[in-house]
């Protein structure tokens, strides 16, 4: 008898990869997918465990699909991800609901892991060692819209940054060859793919695990412009200080690959930055983006700020609403510092409270929206090329789209309120209006994409 599988994905778009392995696993073994909890013999969410709120949102998933669970005794219910290899020992105490526990490297094996459950009455627990890398074979169904996908170039991270528990939950960096993400990138091109973004804990850190002769960023690039023809191509999360003259350089002579540069400051003041273990200081980031702007003067720059780092004080905020004043950035997030167990900056003194944490982001984000406004405002009248995602979410009198100044699920996106076209194209759009995160425009003209 067919088994029907609920799958539930939390956190970040790598996570996401992690949960369309499992689907194409067990979809391979015989199961089908449901978007039906209720319905399902396999319920499974994939938690996020990066921060207290991420798990805060992880636990509301589990509760909830325990409380289903409740109505059918016979349903598995399956947690695996960061949370759980964070938390391990803690949850299958509390959360006796639960038939199976998986950390973040046993999701591969979730097909066998099912199968020995059997009758068992009691939580099963697997916590493999942190060493598993996907490669082109690895099973995999994609879950994103048909013209876009993620290409996750590695696992792990070896970066020591004081306030992050990645490496201790995902493990060091560990980059796959560069021929295997060309076979996948290729086979994700014959599946429709318009839109690749390329993914990791630090993107610019790929083949620095790899020895003497390693391949990295710039040949992954090469091979992704000469093996195939997807036309957008997309880098998230660049380290601030591996964005080096050559990559801005082919970016400028590429225009597939998106003159769209994710670079997490996470601070500007140079007290915090060192305390925060960020090798550069303000002056450095100044200048990145000072050489940014010369190479390609359209580029869109985005960033994430922290606040409420221990010892940070009313003037290192001063001068990072300074900053963001100076450099009006297109697309800034801003998030509050998470105390959590086991990070370096748990134990250090000065910790900001709650109230403050929340201040000073609803003042850093009241500035950024003006920016952002501004800079909106000054795209009216131009035509923009626009990847079209389909159907609004706002309203199906809409269509929703995306210039390449905005990356999905991230960013703000463009409504479409007049002309014709399908979800994957590529369509010149008129912007007509602005606001603070979103464009509105119409068609001009519409090249089909597949």
């Amino acid at each position: 008898m067919t088994k029907k599988v609920f799958i539930q994905s939390l956190g970040c778009p790598k996570n996401l990869v992690d949960s369309e392995v499992m689907t194409g696993c067990l979809m391979e073994a015989g199961y089908v997918l449901t978007a039906d909890p209720e319905g399902a013999d396999i319920l499974l969410v994939n938690t996020c465990g990066f921060i207290q709120p991420a798990v805060e949102e992880g636990i509301d998933a589990i509760l909830a699909l325990t409380e289903i669970k409740k109505g059918a005794p016979q349903q598995k219910l399956v947690v695996t991800g960061c949370m759980v290899q964070r938390y391990g020992k803690e949850l299958k105490k509390e959360l006796p609901e639960v038939d199976l526990f998986i950390g973040v490297d046993g999701f591969p094996n979730i097909v066998s892991e099912l199968s020995a459950l059997g009758d068992l009455q009691e939580s099963v627990m697997q916590l493999p060692a942190t060493d598993f890398l996907m490669n082109s074979n690895t099973p995999r169904t994609i879950s994103t819209p048909s013209h876009r996908a993620y290409l996750k170039v590695t696992e792990g991270c070896s970066n020591r940054c004081s306030y992050c528990l990645i490496p201790k939950i995902r493990g060091p960096l560990r980059s796959r060859t560069l021929s295997d993400l060309l076979a996948e990138a290729t086979l994700l091109e014959k599946g429709g793919i318009k839109e690749l973004t390329l993914i990791a804990q630090d993107l610019t850190a790929y083949g620095l695990d790899l020895g003497k002769d390693r391949e990295g960023l710039i040949d992954l690039l090469r091979g992704l412009l000469d093996k195939t023809s997807i036309p957008w191509i997309r880098l998230l999360y660049l380290y601030p200080m591996r964005v080096k003259d050559e990559l801005l350089d082919l970016v400028a002579e590429n225009p597939r690959i998106l003159p769209y540069f994710d670079i997490p400051l996470q601070h500007i003041s140079n007290k915090i930055l060192k305390a925060m273990n960020r090798p550069y200081t303000r002056q450095d980031a100044e200048k990145l983006i000072s050489k940014v702007r010369k190479k390609l003067p359209d580029a869109a720059i985005r960033t994430t700020f922290m606040v409420g780092f221990p010892g940070e004080n009313n003037e290192d905020v001063t001068e990072l609403m300074s900053f963001m004043g100076e450099q009006h950035l297109q697309n800034v997030g801003v998030f509050t510092y998470s105390n959590e167990e086991g990070c370096e900056a748990s134990g250090f003194a000065n910790q900001c409270t709650e109230k403050e944490k929340e201040q000073r982001k609803a003042e850093l984000m009241a500035l950024q929206a003006d920016i952002s406004l501004s800079l909106n405002r000054k795209l009216v009248g131009t035509i923009q090329p626009v990847i079209v995602e389909g159907i609004s979410r706002e309203s199906d009198l809409l269509i929703e789209g995306r210039t390449k100044y905005q990356a999905a699920d991230i960013d703000g996106c463009v409504y479409i309120n007049a002309g014709v076209c399908q979800a994957g194209d590529i369509a010149d759009v008129l912007i007509t209006d602005a606001h603070h995160y979103d464009l509105v425009g119409e068609i001009v003209s519409s090249t089909e994409t597949g």
